[in-house]
C-alpha cells in the first residue's frame, strides 16, 4: 500500500449491467483494506426520465469534491426515443437529451480518453498498447445540425452539388480541432508513452481525404514529436490502423486519434482483447479524472450474466491513478488468471458462472496474490546493517562489475555527487513526481513524504530527468539530517547547492537550478517501482553511490553482489601484485582469469 491518506471516490453505477458490475467490483477496495471512502451518485436514464437531466448538478458537485470517479455504464437513445421516455409532466417542457458521458467530458474538460489494450487470454500473442482519444473536440464536439443553420448553409452555395438543396434536406457535423486542443492531446500522448516505456506513437487520421484538417493536426503532432526524439512518431490512415490493429496489435505502442476515429479504434482494440467485457478506460483532464469500462449498459443482458472483468480492470486503473501500483497489478493479474483458468467465467467467455461468481473469484485470486507477496517478503534477504556496512567498504567500480556479471542493469546515468568525496549506501525509498499541465491556483506542498522515510534510507526522486525545476532544497536537507536519512538521489535537479554542501549532506543529482518545483510538479507516488533508463528500481532495493556515480542493487541479489565484489577486488589485487613482480599485464590477466574476475580464486582454472 503506498497512499497513507484516505481517498474519496464518487461511484456512479448508471444503467443496466453498470449497476451490477459496479456493486460487485467495488467490493475489492474493502477486501484489500484500502483507506477508500465510496460516495454513490446519480447518473443515467432513470434520472433523464424523472428529472429531464441524465447528469444532475448534485452529481457534478460530488465529482468535484472527490479524488476520482468510477462510472458503471450509461444507456443513451436517439432523440425521438429520449423525448418519448420522459415522464408525462416533463413532456411539454422542451427538455433536450444530452448524453451524460459527453456532458462529463465537456463540462469537466476531460480531454483525453485512455484505453489500454492488452492480451488477457494466454492463447493470444502477447501485445500491449494504449489508444488515446481526444474527448472534447473533433466530430463529437457537439456541432451536429439538422436543419442547417443559415450561416452554414451559405457556405454550400459555392458548391454546385449542394447549392440546390434546401437547408431542411441536409444534415452536417463539423470536425472541430483547435491548436490548443491538439497540442495538449499530443503532449499527453507522448508523455504517456515516455512514462510507460512505449517506443512508438502513431497518429491515426485520414490525411488522404481530410486534407486541410489533417494537415493542421499534423503540424502540431510533428511539433510535439520533436521533444521526444527517442520515440518513433508516425501518421497512418485510420482504416489501415484498424486493419493492422486486428492483424498485428503487437506492432503498436500508443495510438492517438481525434474523437470519432479514436472511438472506433477503441472498440476494435476491445475486440482484439476478447470483447468489450475486458476493456477498461480513463477520461483525463487537468483537474478531474473518471474511470469507466468500455462496454455499455447492455439492457438485453439478463441479470447475473454480465462479465465484470472490465470493471475490475477499470478499478485497477483507478487504483494506479491513486498510487496503489501493487494492488492494481494484482487485480489485473487476477482477472487474467480467472479467465484463463476458465472455472468461474460468464457465458461470453464460455462459462456458466454468474456475475457475482466471477467477481468473487477475481477478488479471492487478488487476495491470494497479496498473501503470496506478503509471505515472500519473509523469505527475501532484507539488507542487514552488516551487509550495508560491508557494501560501503567497496568502490563503485567493483560493485558495478559484480552487477554486470549478473547481467543486471544498475547504473543511473548522468547523476553525480553535489560534493566530491561522498559515499552513500542504504535501502531506497522511491518518490515519483509528475508535471502539472495547468498550475494550481493555490500553493501545493510536495515534500511532506519525507515524514514517511525511515532512518538510514536513501531517498530516490524521479522527476523524469527534468533540469528546469528542483525537487530538493535546504529545508528538505535539514529535515533529512534530523531524521538520519542516509542521502538523496535525484533524477532531476536540486537547488540551494551551497547550503547543502555546507551541511555535508550526501546528495546526487543530474543538475542544479534556482527555480523551485512548487506548482510546476507534484508528488504523484511514493514507494512504487520506478524505471529510470534501463534500470528497474523497487522499494527497499539498495543504493550505492560515490564519486563514480549511482548504482541500484536489487535486494535479493545483495549477498551475491557482495561476494562477487570481494572476489573482483582480490582478482585485481593479484594482477597488480603480479605486474609489480615483473609480469606483463596480459600475462597477469590471463593467469588470474581477468575474463571472470568475480569467481572465487579457488574456483578458477588458472592458466
Amino acid at each position: 500500500m503506498t497512499c497513507l491518506t484516505s481517498k474519496k471516490i464518487a461511484v456512479l453505477p448508471g444503467d443496466g449491467i453498470g449497476i451490477e458490475v459496479t456493486h460487485e467490483a467495488v467490493k475489492i477496495f474493502a477486501a484489500l483494506g484500502l483507506p477508500i471512502e465510496l460516495e454513490f451518485g446519480d447518473i443515467g436514464w432513470a434520472f433523464w426520465q424523472r428529472e429531464g437531466n441524465a447528469l444532475p448538478q448534485r452529481t457534478l458537485d460530488l465529482i468535484k469534491r472527490t479524488h476520482a470517479t468510477l462510472l458503471g455504464a450509461i444507456t443513451s437513445m436517439p432523440k425521438r426515443e429520449a423525448q418519448t421516455a420522459l415522464s408525462a409532466h416533463l413532456q411539454a417542457q422542451q427538455y433536450e437529451y444530452l448524453s451524460p458521458i459527453i456532458q462529463l467530458r465537456q463540462q469537466l474538460d476531460l480531454y483525453a480518453n485512455v484505453r489500454p489494450c492488452f492480451n488477457i487470454k494466454n492463447n493470444l500473442k502477447a501485445f500491449n498498447l494504449v489508444i488515446i482519444r481526444e474527448n472534447t473536440e473533433g466530430l463529437y464536439a457537439g456541432f451536429d445540425y439538422h436543419p442547417l443553420p443559415q450561416t452554414l448553409h451559405n457556405l454550400l452555395h459555392a458548391h454546385p452539388k449542394w447549392r440546390a438543396y434546401d437547408a431542411t434536406n441536409i444534415s452536417a457535423t463539423l470536425r472541430l480541432q483547435s491548436q490548443a486542443g491538439l497540442l495538449r492531446l499530443y503532449r499527453f500522448a507522448f508523455a504517456y508513452a515516455d512514462t510507460h516505456g512505449f517506443k512508438r506513437v502513431t497518429l491515426a487520421d485520414k490525411p488522404n481525404v481530410l486534407r486541410q484538417s489533417s494537415a493542421f493536426a499534423r503540424e502540431f503532432f510533428e511539433q510535439v514529436a520533436q521533444d521526444y526524439p527517442h520515440i518513433q512518431a508516425e501518421i497512418l490512415n485510420v482504416d489501415a490502423v484498424a486493419l493492422w490493429l486486428v492483424r498485428r496489435p503487437e506492432a503498436f505502442g500508443v495510438l492517438v486519434a481525434e474523437n470519432m476515429f479514436g472511438d472506433i479504434l477503441s472498440d476494435v482494440g476491445a475486440g482484439v482483447m476478447g470483447g468489450l467485457g475486458f476493456a477498461p478506460s480513463a477520461n483525463v483532464g487537468e483537474k478531474y479524472t473518471y474511470f469507466e469500462p468500455v462496454h455499455g449498459s447492455a439492457p438485453r443482458v439478463s441479470a447475473g450474466q454480465a462479465n465484470p472483468s472490465a470493471m475490475f480492470l477499470t478499478c485497477a486503473m483507478l487504483l494506479r491513478h491513486l498510487g496503489y501500483q501493487s494492488e492494481a497489478c494484482d487485480i489485473e493479474q487476477a482477472v487474467s488468471e480467472v479467465v484463463n483458468t476458465g472455472k468461474y467465467v460468464t457465458y461470453d467467455v464460455g462459462g456458466r458462472a454468474t456475475t457475482a461468481d466471477m467477481a468473487s473469484a477475481i477478488i479471492d485470486t487478488t487476495l491470494k496474490r497479496q498473501a503470496a507477496k506478503i509471505m515472500s517478503t519473509f523469505s527475501k534477504p532484507v539488507p542487514e546493517k552488516n551487509d550495508l556496512h560491508t557494501l560501503a567498504q567497496f568502490e563503485a567500480a567493483e560493485v558495478a562489475d559484480a552487477l554486470d556479471s549478473l547481467n543486471i542493469e544498475s547504473v543511473l546515468l548522468g547523476i553525480q555527487p553535489l560534493l566530491p568525496g561522498m559515499k552513500m549506501v542504504g535501502p531506497v525509498f522511491t518518490v515519483q513526481y509528475k508535471p502539472y499541465h495547468q498550475k494550481p491556483e493555490h500553493f501545493q506542498n510536495a515534500g511532506d513524504y519525507i515524514d514517511n522515510v525511515p532512518k538510514g534510507a536513501v531517498i530516490l526522486i524521479d522527476n523524469d530527468g527534468r533540469d528546469d525545476c528542483s525537487t530538493w532544497g535546504d529545508i528538505l536537507t535539514q529535515v533529512a539530517i534530523q531524521q538520519a536519512i542516509a542521502g538523496t538521489v535525484i533524477h532531476g535537479a536540486c537547488r540551494d547547492a551551497h547550503k547543502i554542501r555546507q551541511l555535508n549532506y550526501p546528495l546526487f543529482s543530474k543538475a542544479t537550478i534556482t527555480r523551485s518545483g512548487k506548482n510546476r510538479v507534484y508528488k504523484a507516488y511514493e514507494q512504487i517501482e520506478l524505471r529510470i533508463g534501463a534500470v528497474l528500481i523497487k522499494p527497499d532495493d539498495v543504493i550505492f553511490a560515490d564519486d563514480n556515480g549511482v548504482l541500484v542493487i536489487p535486494r535479493e541479489h545483495l549477498p551475491t553482489v557482495l561476494q562477487r565484489a570481494a572476489n573482483i577486488r582480490q582478482t585485481e589485487k593479484r594482477i597488480i601484485k603480479a605486474v609489480q613482480s615483473g609480469m606483463g599485464l596480459a600475462a597477469a590477466r590471463q593467469l588470474h582469469r581477468y575474463d571472470q574476475p568475480w569467481l572465487n580464486h579457488a574456483d578458477k582454472k588458472i592458466c
